[in-house]
């Protein structure tokens, strides 16, 4: 009996390998993949940052270190929110 399990043991992994495997495989993922990517080559060599200045973000970077960053500033809006209203029902249940 010992002889047929170590048999079967032994067989079972070489049998799982004459699969034939799937030539879509995997091909959802790539899909999923393809429709996020942009431009999956993006070009930067000559490409400058907007906006960017060394120094300024030098000094943001020291003044980071020495825990000294600056408080932002808050955000004015020209909508105010006025009272709020409600409906439902109050069925008050004693």
């Amino acid at each position: 009996m010992w002889k047929l399990s170590l048999a079967t043991v032994l067989i079972a992994p070489a049998l799982a390998g004459c699969t034939a495997n799937d030539p879509t495989f995997g091909g959802a993922v790539r899909n999923n993949y393809a429709m996020q990517v942009i431009n999956p080559d993006p070009q930067y060599e000559s490409a400058l940052v907007e906006g960017g200045d060394g120094a300024r973000s030098a000094a943001a970077v020291e003044r980071y270190r020495k825990d000294r960053v600056k408080v932002p500033k808050s955000i004015r809006t020209t909508s105010g929110s006025g009272g709020g209203s409600g409906s439902g029902s109050g069925s008050g249940s004693n």
